[in-house]
C-alpha cells in the first residue's frame, strides 16, 4: 500500500463541502485509490478515513486531514465502520509500503516481516476495505465480482511490470527508464512495480519520485521501507 503525503490543506479552515476537496486531493495524490492503489478514471471520490457517518466525527467531515481517495469498492467495502486510527495502518500517517506482500498471483497478504503487532493492524486494514477477501470466500455476487476485479488487475499489472524489466535488461536505458515509469503512472499499483523492481534501487526510486504525493521520507536511500509504524502517529509531514 502506497504511503502518500497529502501535504498541508491548501485552505485555512475546513471545507464546508468536502466534495470541494477533491481537485486538490487528485492534483497531490493522482487518480489512485489510497487503499487499493488501482488508477481509477472514474468512481473515484473523497475518503473519510474515520466516516462522517458516525456523530462522534461529524466534526471531521470538511477536514483536510481526514481525507484520503477511495474508488467505489474500498469506500462501500469500508462504509461507515468505525476506525481507531491505534488500531490500523493507514498510508497517510504509517510506512504501508513496509506492511504488505503482493504476489503475482494477486494476492496481497501483511508482512512476514512485522511483529505479530503490526501484522494484526495490518490484516485488520486489509479486512477494513476487503481487500483481503479471495473470490472464493464470498457469497455475494456483487462482492465476488469486485474481488475477481481486483485480482485480475493486479495479476495484470504485474504481468505488464515483468514484461517492462526484462525491456529494460534488452534496453537498458534512461530512456527506457522513463517509459516503464509512465507506463506505470497509467496502470497503477504502485506496489506491484516496486515488488517486481526489487532488485533496482535507481528504477524504485525513479517510481517514488514519479507517483505523485508518495511519501519519500518512508524509504531510505536505499528506496527500502523504514518502520511502518512510526512514533507519533501523525499523518506523513506533520510537524507537531
Amino acid at each position: 500500500m502506497r504511503p502518500i503525503q497529502r501535504g498541508n490543506s491548501p485552505r485555512t479552515q475546513d471545507y464546508v463541502d468536502y466534495r470541494d476537496a477533491f481537485p486538490d486531493l487528485v492534483s497531490r495524490l493522482g487518480l489512485y485509490c489510497s487503499y487499493c492503489e488501482r488508477r481509477m478514471k472514474t468512481n473515484l471520490a473523497v475518503e473519510h478515513i474515520q466516516p462522517k457517518g458516525l456523530p462522534q466525527y461529524q466534526v471531521l467531515e470538511g477536514r483536510w486531514d481526514n481525507f484520503l481517495l477511495g474508488c467505489i469498492n474500498c469506500n462501500s467495502t469500508k462504509k461507515d465502520k468505525d476506525v481507531v486510527l491505534t488500531h490500523v495502518l493507514l498510508p497517510d500517517r504509517d510506512d504501508t509500503a513496509a506492511a504488505y506482500d503482493y504476489t503475482d498471483d494477486g494476492k496481497v497478504a501483511p508482512s512476514q516481516s512485522l511483529s505479530p503487532g503490526l501484522r494484526r493492524m495490518a490484516a485488520d486494514t486489509l479486512a477494513l476495505c476487503g481487500l483481503d477477501k479471495e473470490p472464493s470466500q464470498l457469497t455475494d455476487e456483487n462482492g465476488r465480482f469486485v474481488a475477481i476485479d481486483r485480482f485480475r488487475q493486479r495479476r495484470e499489472v504485474w504481468g505488464i511490470a515483468l514484461e517492462s524489466k526484462n525491456d529494460l535488461r534488452q534496453n537498458p536505458t534512461d530512456p527506457m527508464r522513463r517509459q516503464i515509469v509512465r507506463t506505470a503512472l497509467a496502470e497503477g499499483l504502485f506496489s506491484i512495480w516496486m515488488q517486481v523492481f526489487d532488485d533496482d534501487p535507481r528504477m524504485r526510486q525513479m517510481l517514488i519520485d514519479g507517483f505523485p504525493g508518495t511519501a519519500r521520507d518512508c524509504f531510505d536511500p536505499n528506496t527500502r521501507p523504514v518502520s511502518p509504524r512510526p512514533p507519533n502517529g501523525l499523518p506523513h509531514g506533520s510537524k507537531s
